[in-house]
């Protein structure tokens, strides 16, 4: 099993994006630049409490506009990490940062000439890096997002928006969706109320499906009326790309999990933990001082994966079928044990 790549990384500039929303502006590293793709995403690991901690940021930058690496991080309500960022972080701090990471990215290699973003809050971080990427290095691509907020106060990277209109005039559009009523005083056109079907199908209905593509990153319920609407028209699903920040779990499929005890053999020694049911494997190990690495916390990367010596194990929540894992590999985020005598080796 492969190690991560870590890195330090230096804190250049931190931009106050909303109320609750920063920007952190990293310097690259003097010999060891970090290569990464727009739409990905880079995992900050901090030590808060005596406890390690780590979470996946979108870039916000994208490699082929921006000098600096630039992730958004916006305050997530009792988010350890997220208010400790907002809160604590100073120009000058050198954090630890694993290797970029996700295949939320976009194919320069595909015959396209128009692609739609639907993003929602926080969600338009990773699309935000996409579309600047694409107006730089594909000039007759047209773009056209459909961004939704509470309300322009919430809105990220409004300026930015405005200025990407005024420059790509003949690539790039948006619509706007505000959940929230205000007084309009910046004449900008908006749309009261959620992102919804009749919308999404008259926005879209006429265009060539073999020539567009769909990036979305929001909330469970949008990404899935999304996805019904473009199936419906026969978009095939390689052109409809999602970003999933949160593992979705059905009570069924813990049905058959129990509280069970566990070993964890991590850096040459065993660790014995006791596996609450609902829990996940990693979640216990943290909470154990196990220092074990992870990232996105999804069951999209390789950070946390193990592998099971005796017992047996079940991932819930994953989205897509994890074809690179061995029989034997298994993620920690997304792995509950099933047996009394699960053994775990962890690199």
């Amino acid at each position: 099993m492969s190690l991560v790549k870590k890195y330090t990384l230096k804190v250049h500039d931190i931009k106050q994006e909303t109320v609750d929303s920063i920007t952190l502006c990293f310097k690259q590293p003097g010999l060891r630049k970090i290569k990464y793709r727009a739409g990905q995403y880079l995992t900050l690991s901090f030590r808060i409490n005596e406890r390690k901690y780590s979470r996946p940021y979108s870039f916000s930058s994208a490699p082929s506009v921006d000098s600096f690496i630039e992730t958004t991080i916006k305050r997530v309500p009792e988010g350890i990490v997220s208010n400790y960022i907002n809160d604590q972080v100073k120009v000058g701090d050198s954090i630890e940062v694993f290797e970029p990471m996700g295949d939320f990215v976009f194919d320069e290699n595909v015959a396209i000439d128009t692609i739609y973003f639907w993003g929602v809050g926080s969600g338009i971080t990773p699309l935000i890096s996409i579309i600047k990427d694409v107006l730089n290095t594909k000039p007759l691509i047209k773009i056209h997002l459909v961004y939704g907020n509470k309300n322009f106060e919430t809105t990220l990277f409004l300026s930015l928006i405005d200025e990407l209109v005024n420059r790509y005039p003949n690539n790039f559009s948006y619509t706007y969706f505000h959940s929230q009523g205000e007084m309009n005083e910046k004449t900008i056109p908006v749309n009261e109320g959620r992102i919804h079907k009749t919308f999404i199908l008259d926005l879209i209905k006429d265009t060539d499906v073999s020539k567009t593509m769909h990036y979305i990153c929001g909330p469970a319920d949008l990404k899935n009326t999304i996805k019904e609407i473009l199936a419906v028209l026969g978009y095939p699903k390689t052109n409809v790309f999602t970003e999933d920040f949160e593992l979705v779990k059905d009570p069924k499929d813990f049905e058959d999990i129990i509280t069970q005890n566990v070993t964890i053999s991590f850096e040459g020694v065993e660790n014995q933990i006791k596996v609450i049911k609902g829990k996940s494997i990693l979640d216990v190990a943290l909470d154990a001082g196990i220092e074990v690495s992870y990232s996105c916390q999804t069951g999209s990367c390789n950070t946390c994966k193990g592998k099971l010596i005796s017992g047996k194990m079940k991932m819930i929540g994953l989205t897509s079928e994890r074809l690179d894992l061995d029989k034997d590999e298994y993620l920690m985020c997304c792995s509950y044990p099933s047996t009394d005598n699960v053994y775990i080796e962890i690199e």
